[in-house]
């Protein structure tokens, strides 16, 4: 009897037990946990994402470059639309009546193939301005199924720059399924800047919860914003460019093919990245932007094609420089080592001619006066070294001094689409001469012509690296973050594996090939008071004229600006490039160009390589 009574005891408890469990989830349910409620009253609840607005973007001295600017978006839920004034809504949006039938065809479609769904909302129509936002908004309660979502549009201060800063778009299907932050039409970094920083600047979307009446008229915010979550605006960041140094920059290759790089050697920071021709970055913004894109992406100038980090040239008789300091190095060429030169270089079965000058010269003249014969015996030297045994080990060797100097490969920098370059290595010639060639074979790489390519970044960062004596940081575009550090490897010394002494006599014949009296190649580039190293070359083009090349950086001893400057078809290196780089250096350390110049600066200014007018 006794073991009934506890059984009947265990049951009523465990009965009990099972009904306050119930109880105190139907009360969490109804009273404590009020979600069941979201779910009864979505009829009235319109959930509505807040879009937060992108970093704003500034230049090294705190000059707005690119802002943000309101637009909106009209929304539409399908289930929820009832008969309307559709010419009275084609007035207050600003479209006609045809394009109103197009955009309901367009919707009806994506009902159809279920990209949208008739309870949810999305856009029906994009980018309202502000001024007609307002028209719109007074009459939005006519219009039952609709609402506005605002968004910005980025607003570029000037109209410069537009290769370095990018622009933004809509994500497309690959980023959608990639990353599922993003939103179908949500609005991404593609180029430039935007793209390379795209998580700093974006943000971080937010939700708000609206209450609205049965025609769609917002009454208030949802259990007092209980549930919204604030949309976190984007980190800040400030570039390395000086704005005024660009637009100077941009205005000196008006009517050129080319591109203009100056660095900060310290830093690596970049201070002006001009490709010409160029764009307003303004065209590549809202409803335009298709339109105008068309228009640059067929141009024949190639407006869109970043020449400062995609073209690649020859890099002439810069590269002397480079072989000089490799010879030093390798021990086959010391400052006093002399070559004659008659015209240029001539053997048996080949000739490398030379222009007319003084001779014999050594090692800082062969720079000031850019002889061809004196780099293809140093060449050649450095190729046929004994302790190498062969013409395959010595040009790997001298490749790899070049991968050091940064070339042949993608230097890494933070701007979109930089291509690598290209330095040849025993390998290739061995496929191409079947293992049967000699240094005599590939004389031009003594000059910078033949199989080398390289890119105006690389050949800034070049110009930098010679500054600081074989050192140079990877160059970039990015200052500061906002709440953020720059990425580690722009702060990464590289080094190039050179004695600071083998510098000298290098850097000398720069100083010459600017300073210098007769016969230096570069006296146009001479700036009043400042000492300027420099280095002319000139890139054949089998296309046409040749490329005008010129690298330098100034002050000599206290360097602070190293500039690379490409102006296609421009002839020789002292014809465009010089004096394209000697002002930027001159407007950068001084602020100004100097009456004594200014009739040069009024020659380059107007010059114009693409229509003809070649004063």
């Amino acid at each position: 009897m006794g073991g009934n009574n506890n059984r009947a005891v265990f049951i009523g408890i465990f009965v009990i037990l099972i009904g306050a469990i119930f109880a105190l989830k139907l009360f969490v349910l109804q009273v404590a946990d009020p979600s069941y409620k979201l779910s009864a009253e979505s009829n009235t609840r319109r959930k509505v994402i807040q879009f937060p607005s992108r970093g704003l973007i500034y230049d090294r001295n705190g000059k707005l470059l690119v802002s943000n600017q309101a637009v909106y978006d009209i929304m539409i839920v399908p289930q929820d639309l009832t008969a309307f004034d559709t010419l009275d809504f084609c007035e207050s949006i600003g479209v006609t009546p045809d394009e109103l039938r197009s955009m309901f065809v367009n919707m009806r479609k994506q009902l159809r193939q279920k990209k949208i769904l008739p309870y949810k909302p999305s856009v029906f129509y994009k980018q309202l301005s502000a001024e007609r936002y307002g028209r719109f908004q007074e009459k939005l309660y006519k219009f039952k199924g609709f609402f506005v979502q605002r968004r910005t549009l980025r607003k570029y201060e000037y109209p410069l720059g537009a290769h370095v800063l990018g622009y933004v778009g809509e994500a497309n299907k690959k980023l959608l399924k990639k990353d599922t932050y993003y939103s179908q039409g949500d609005y991404v970094g593609i180029s430039g800047i935007e793209k390379v920083y795209e998580e700093q600047l974006r943000g971080h979307k937010g939700v708000k919860y609206e209450l609205v009446d049965v025609h769609g008229r917002i009454k208030g915010s949802y259990r007092s914003g209980r549930f919204d979550v604030p949309a976190i605006s984007g980190n800040n960041i400030t570039l390395s460019l000086d704005i005024d140094l660009q637009q100077y920059g941009e205005m000196l290759m008006k009517n050129k093919i080319g591109s203009i790089v100056a660095i900060e050697p310290q830093t690596g920071q970049v201070l002006a990245m001009v490709s010409a021709p160029t764009y307003d970055p303004s065209l590549l913004v809202g409803k335009v932007r298709s339109h105008n894109f068309g228009i640059l992406s067929t141009d024949s100038l190639k407006p869109l094609f970043n020449r400062a980090v995609q073209a690649r040239y020859p890099p002439g008789s810069t590269f002397k420089t480079l072989n000089a300091l490799i010879g030093l190095q390798e021990g086959v060429l010391t400052p006093a080592t002399e070559y004659s030169c008659n015209m240029g270089y001539h053997t048996r079965s080949l000739s490398v001619g030379c222009h007319h000058h003084v001779s014999p010269l050594d090692l800082t003249h062969s720079i000031m006066i850019s002889c061809n014969a004196y780099y293809c015996h140093v060449f050649r030297n450095i190729l046929d070294n004994p302790q190498y045994g062969s013409v395959q080990a010595g040009l790997n060797a001298w490749k790899d001094f070049m991968v050091k100097f940064g070339f042949g490969y993608k230097l890494g920098v933070d701007v979109t689409n930089e291509a690598r370059g290209f330095i040849p290595n025993a390998s290739y010639y061995d496929k191409i001469y079947r293992g049967s060639w000699s240094s005599l074979t590939v004389i031009s790489l003594a000059i910078g012509q033949g199989e080398i390519l390289t890119t105006p970044i690389q050949m800034a960062n070049m110009a930098s690296m010679l500054s600081n004596r074989g050192k140079y940081f990877t160059p970039h575009v990015i200052k500061q973050i906002e709440d953020g550090d720059i990425p580690e490897r722009f702060r990464t010394v590289h080094e190039t594996g050179i004695d600071t002494a083998n510098f000298t006599p290098v850097l000398k014949g720069m100083e010459l090939a600017v300073q210098g009296g007769p016969g230096c190649t570069a006296g146009i580039a001479r700036i009043p008071g400042i000492v300027v190293c420099g280095k002319t070359g000139t890139a054949q083009n089998p296309h046409g004229k040749d490329h005008s090349i010129f690298i330098a950086f100034a002050p000599k001893d206290d360097p602070k600006i190293a500039v690379a400057v490409y102006v296609e078809n421009g002839g020789f290196g002292a014809t465009w490039a010089a004096p394209i780089a000697s002002f930027m250096i001159e407007k950068y350390l001084t602020g100004e160009v100097s009456q004594r110049r200014a009739w040069l600066e009024k020659r380059i200014l107007e010059g114009d390589l693409i229509h003809g007018n070649k004063k």
